[in-house]
């Protein structure tokens, strides 16, 4: 039976937890685990949804003799490595689970995220250089593949958001490819972020060429200080942004939004915070936020939507379980 929405966003977080246990930090580890009981005692749903995945591990563990999380990170250390191949038992291994976990509803978990070049965890921001002497950024749950060949470089951004530094080389085009569309860049900076079903590109400096997935349509050019939205439908209008708070943003690790809708916000805050937030959609359709938000503190960002929306509540179950909705007065 497919799993509803709350399942599949519980069956989620059960996964994320189970996965950060894996980490090589100690005290990660540690803390993860702190983290994972307080939210299984949060709510019974949380406890059974644990519970179904610590047994589908165990399960895959007794098949192949050794453990399953174990097994993945050492095939994931091992393709960041540059190895061509794994052994055949770990790649059997990570199959499984990745198809139990699919099975289960839990898309953040899909095959390319967890096996993907170059990805952050919860909270993580990583700068890296490419071979051509490009420079990307990723954010908090991020995960970008890199396909550089002689005749092309193209970064597949499959979930979250990546600050792009491109190095000039005219004889191999460089593009940024989402499952909506691509991005083909004619000079040097701009972010991409891809969440719901739709991609953001803002230009930061000189100009792209972006194209739908079908790439039928005209190109579009997207000049500094211009942004745009990938859709299933195409590419959307152009708009006006700042580039020097676009910037600022990301060397500061904000959240700037303007005339956002809260529920977009409290998504992109739960997508920098350990444990999850829960929402009334219905009750916080009509907030909007234009507001500049601390992306390393989601508790003291969280609060300082309060400011905003007098009417809103906000209740912390547990440091990793936050609730969400504006009773009627």
């Amino acid at each position: 039976m497919p799993l509803s929405t709350e399942q599949g966003r519980i069956a989620a977080q059960a996964a994320d937890w189970i996965i950060s246990l894996t980490g090589d930090d100690p005290a990660a580890r540690a803390a993860a685990r702190s983290g994972f009981d307080a939210w299984k005692q949060a709510d019974p749903r949380h406890a059974a949804a644990a519970l179904r995945m610590e047994a589908m591990l165990g399960q895959i563990d007794a098949f192949n003799g050794r453990p399953a999380r174990v097994a993945l990170a050492a095939s994931d250390t091992r393709r960041r490595a540059g190895r061509k191949t794994v052994a055949a038992a770990g790649v059997a291994l990570a199959v499984a689970l990745l198809t139990g976990l699919t099975a289960l509803g839990v898309p953040s978990l899909e095959p390319s995220v967890l096996m993907a070049d170059v990805r952050t965890g919860t909270g993580e921001w990583k700068t890296s250089t490419l071979a051509d002497g490009s420079r990307i950024t990723l954010n908090s749950g991020s995960a970008v593949d890199l396909r550089f060949s002689q005749g092309q470089r193209v970064i597949r951004l499959l979930r979250g958001e990546v600050l792009v530094d491109v190095a000039r080389d005219p004889a191999r085009p460089f593009l940024v490819q989402t499952a909506e569309g691509s991005i083909r860049a004619l000079g040097t900076r701009f972010v991409v972020e891809r969440s719901g079903g739709a991609t953001d590109l803002a230009m930061l400096e000189s100009k792209t060429e972006v194209r739908d997935k079908d790439l039928q349509s005209p190109a579009t050019v997207v000049t500094a200080g211009e942004k745009v939205r990938i859709t299933a439908h195409g590419v959307g209008l152009v708009q006006t942004v700042d580039p020097g708070s676009v910037a600022d943003a990301w060397r500061d690790h904000q959240l700037v939004v303007r005339n956002r809708p809260l529920s977009e916000v409290l998504d992109e805050l739960a997508r920098h915070r350990r444990g999850f937030i829960q929402y009334d959609s219905r009750q916080i359709a009509a907030m909007r936020v234009s507001a500049v938000l601390p992306l390393d503190d989601t508790d003291r960002a969280l609060h300082l939507l309060l400011s905003s929306f007098p009417a809103l509540r906000i209740r912390t179950v547990t440091p990793y379980v936050v609730m969400v909705d504006a009773p009627a007065s």
